[in-house]
């Protein structure tokens, strides 16, 4: 449990910062050079990327559980510091992260362009309506900033303020910077009046993600506060730090009663359960991805939702070991109903981008199941289902955004035989429909294997009747590639070009990952796993079958 302070270069420090920075040098650019405003966010999106290889790089899965730590006082009248640290877990996403955002902003290239505002046929009788390009690229990195360090964050108080501070770049990049594709129900009448109705849908989606995560976060406030206020009594001194609190519980310094600590828990856990998001509290994801440009959507399912999951797993089962064991059989409950329900509703979809929103929340409940199941497998798992939901997802998204964008329509109704027309764009679209649906031989089928395996030999009922959504995507999924890329060739969809240069470039790093992890997930599993061993540690949850290792190793031994 001990911490080493890193006196030398603050790496972590650096991988939040440079984002921010980019985000600040970004919104600087004069109005007049949109162009180089994109090219300067993704330079400093490749520079955070480095950095992250660096923290990959430099970390040491066997060592202390957290590396490259640093330690400040920041508000010292109420015990609040500055502290730094990452596990394997922490490391995993962190990549993550940095590695999506480059193709995130190459993906949303356009996407902040000025849009025609007449129907002119020549530019010199078309008028445009301003949009802010370089505030649309700088909200993306400040989002990554504070995704970054809360990933890093070992103060409790420090993760709160940056839990939800990231909400804010989030809201104006969900209500400012919409899809263009408006539903048809939108489309029908005049264009001024599609355009009003289509901003008050995603003005409308903004506002609900706003106030759904708003929520959560104003309950995890008053647990932190009461957090605060247990050490305080206990210790003599109030504090914040995550390393600090679980060492003072596993002495016995710290002793909360079990009505505190299940309130505390309950707090933190339900502001982690509507980022996730979990069922009933995940409405608000569906109308967000939907109104969302395809990166900012992917942004929003691959990047910011998983620090709801990867908190439960740092904060809520570290801090309140007990009673995250008397919740397990009702977050199972609900984790089950977020899987089933969630395919359920992607097979009804008519909607493309809505329908890989529903597969997110059936999926995102899987994470959670595996979190809970309280098992190396599971937990090994869901760690591994981050990171390979991120990519499967934003694969996925990022070719349904260059399919709808030539298009113009969110609808599946409006394609057929596109294929025959963009063999390429439908072969992208194949792989990262496959990987969703958790294909063996694609990255995500590993993880979802090793959280069923994990489930069932401690909750078999329960593992069983997880695997009915395996089914349910399988439906979903190849029902949405036959109705868009097969069949006839709709007239709308005859001259539609194939993928481009730069949407090559998007898409192909992306499905070699889910081809190699899905081969070779070794390198995953192995910084992550000594994590997760920690945590069940904590916990004080061993697998169902350690309890007769030891008569084997005697019997062995005999």
């Amino acid at each position: 449990m001990s911490q080493v302070v890193n006196a030398g270069f603050p790496l972590l420090t650096a991988t939040a910062a440079v984002p921010a920075l980019g985000a600040v040098a970004t919104a600087a650019v004069p109005a007049a050079r949109r162009t180089a405003a994109k090219w300067l966010a993704l330079a400093f999106s490749l520079a955070t990327l480095a950095l992250a290889l660096v923290v990959l790089v430099r970390f040491e899965p066997g060592g202390e559980q957290y590396q490259m730590a640093e330690s400040h006082a920041w508000i010292a009248d109420f015990g609040v510091r500055y502290e730094l640290g990452v596990d394997g877990i922490a490391v995993a996403l962190i990549a993550l992260t940095a590695l999506l955002i480059p193709f995130i902003i190459l993906a949303g290239w356009h996407d902040a362009d000025p849009l025609a505002g007449s129907d002119s046929g020549s530019d010199a009788g078309r008028s445009y309506s301003w949009r802010p390009t370089q505030g649309f690229f700088a909200l993306i990195l400040m989002v990554e900033a504070m995704v970054v360090i809360s990933f890093e964050a070992t103060d409790v108080f420090l993760f709160y303020v940056f839990f939800e501070a990231m909400l804010i770049p989030m809201y104006f990049l969900i209500g400012g910077f919409g899809d263009r594709a408006a539903p048809a129900q939108f489309a029908a009448g005049t264009a001024g009046g599609g355009d009003e109705a289509a901003a008050t849908q995603r003005s409308y989606a903004a506002v609900k993600f706003l106030l759904y995560n708003l929520a959560g976060g104003l309950i995890m406030l008053a647990a932190v506060i009461g957090l605060y206020a247990v050490t305080a009594d206990d210790l003599g001194q109030g504090t914040f730090s995550l390393q600090q609190i679980v060492q003072a519980r596993a002495s016995g310094d710290l002793d909360l009663a079990t009505g505190t600590e299940r309130l505390l828990f309950l707090g933190f856990f339900f502001a982690f359960a509507v980022k996730a998001p979990l069922w009933p509290l995940h409405t608000w994801l569906p109308n967000a991805m939907g109104e969302s440009t395809a990166p900012v959507a992917v942004l929003i399912t691959a990047v910011v939702d998983k620090v709801g999951t990867f908190a439960m797993l740092r904060f809520c089962l570290q801090l309140f070991p007990e009673a995250s064991k008397w919740a397990t059989p009702a977050i199972l409950v609900l984790s089950l109903i977020s899987i089933v329900y969630g395919a359920l509703l992607a097979v009804g979809q008519r909607d493309i981008k809505r329908l890989v929103a529903y597969a997110s929340i059936s999926h995102f409940g899987f994470i959670i199941l595996g979190i809970f199941a309280m098992t190396t497998q599971g937990q090994g798992g869901a760690t591994l289902y981050m990171v390979n939901h991120g990519i499967s997802t934003a694969a996925l998204m990022l070719v349904a955004g260059f399919l709808i964008s030539r298009r113009g329509s969110r609808l599946i109704a409006d394609y057929g035989g596109v294929q025959k027309v963009a063999p390429v764009l439908a072969g992208t679209f194949l792989i990262g429909g496959l990987a969703t649906l958790s294909l063996p031989g694609l990255a995500p089928f590993v993880s979802e294997f090793l959280v069923l395996v994990g489930t069932f030999s401690r909750y078999p009922v329960i593992g069983i009747i997880a695997t009915f959504g395996i089914v349910l995507a399988a439906l979903y999924v190849l029902v949405l590639y036959q109705r868009t890329m097969t069949g006839p060739v709709k007239d709308e969809v005859r001259h539609m070009p194939d993928l481009r240069i730069r949407e090559l470039v998007v898409v192909a790093p992306l499905i070699a990952l889910l081809l190699f992890l899905g081969v070779y997930p070794k390198p995953l599993t192995d910084i992550v796993n000594p994590a997760v061993d920690h945590t069940l540690s904590v916990v004080d949850r061993h697998d169902p079958k350690s309890d007769v290792e030891p008569v084997r190793e005697t019997e062995a031994a005999k």
